[in-house]
């Protein structure tokens, strides 16, 4: 559905993407994540056409941005971050007016108006002037219009910004609800989001792709450095077991109601430490001090963790951003 080959955007003398490549399947929800600056809005603007390439070449259902951009743009619905809606319209007035900008047939617009509004939640404010709407609906809004033509893929930039917790899991759960009928790529900041959502992820840094893969996957890559223990515990030596071992900070610890010698301990791991020679030596420890072992089991690092390691230079480069993003 869309295919990437060696793009590049440059502004002058910045250059905003740098021989990118990538693709998304048909019917995949993919996250494509990036710190501040790292090109994500740049490509996202090239992919639906509203950007030109300095390079590079990319495919939108099989049709070229370059040389077919109507039809390539047809195929898509473009979500962009503070969406630039019209407060005086009604929702409505406002989704007729873009699905005559879309070339919906005349016959099928108010059909197609009723479907997008549908999906978005907001077919009970169709009548309401849209400057009256809170920012929750107008992001809403902007997610019928990027449906009203019903195209087959949607690129949705940051459709959570801005957005209170309450805000950010109903337009969470009405993405979630696309899923299976179109093909999603997502760029959002919110980790949590992309892990709730997405079956892939796509990391992009300074202009270059740096990791792509299953959720699972990317979290594999990156090595366990909390343990969850499991222990019978009698005579509370577990803090003191693992104090002793250098390298080893004991996060947090619980016991079972009615049963306080069966404890639950998380334990964190220096980085420079090898897991499986503190696993050894925390076992030892444990032994030693008459600490019975019920589960010993390495936590799987956060999506979280993993794009801080691929993307950890960044606290080098903090003030310089992508040329039109948001700082």
């Amino acid at each position: 559905m869309i295919e990437v080959s060696n793009l590049t955007k440059d502004y002058g003398t910045v250059v905003a993407v740098r021989e990118l490549s990538f693709s998304v399947e048909k019917g995949e929800i993919v996250g494509f994540l990036g710190p501040n600056g790292a090109g994500k809005s740049t490509t996202l603007r090239v992919l639906s056409g509203f950007l030109g390439a300095t390079s590079g070449r990319v495919r939108i259902a099989g049709h070229d941005i370059a040389e077919a951009p109507r039809a390539a743009r047809r195929a898509l619905g473009y979500m962009p971050e503070s969406a630039p809606l019209y407060p005086e319209l009604r929702v409505f007035e406002y989704l007729q007016f873009r699905a005559r900008l879309k070339e919906v047939r005349r016959d099928k617009q108010r059909a197609a108006i009723a479907h997008a509004m549908e999906r978005a939640g907001v077919a009970h404010m169709a009548s309401t002037v849209i400057g009256h709407l809170s920012k929750g609906y107008r992001q809403r809004v902007a997610l019928a219009d990027a449906l009203v033509a019903d195209p087959p893929l949607l690129i949705l930039d940051e459709p959570t910004a801005g957005l209170d917790p309450n805000q950010i899991r109903e337009v969470r759960s009405l993405i979630k609800d696309l899923a299976g009928e179109r093909t999603i790529l997502l760029s959002t900041h919110i980790l949590s989001e992309v892990e709730a959502t997405c079956e892939r992820a796509i990391v992009i840094d300074r202009g270059q792709l740096v990791a792509e893969g299953r959720i699972e996957e990317l979290r594999g890559r990156q090595k366990a450095r909390r343990l969850c223990v499991r222990v019978r515990d009698p005579n509370g030596g577990a803090e003191a077991a693992i104090s002793a071992i250098s390298g080893l900070r004991l996060s947090s610890f619980s016991s079972e109601p009615g049963a306080p010698e069966r404890r639950t301990l998380h334990v964190s791991l220096h980085e420079e430490l090898a897991a499986e020679a503190v696993i050894e030596s925390l076992v030892r420890a444990f032994t030693e001090a008459g600490i019975g072992i019920h589960a010993l089991i390495p936590e799987q690092a956060s999506l979280e963790q993993v794009f801080s390691a691929l993307t950890a230079h960044e606290k080098a480069h903090t003030g310089k951003s992508e040329p039109g993003s948001t700082p």
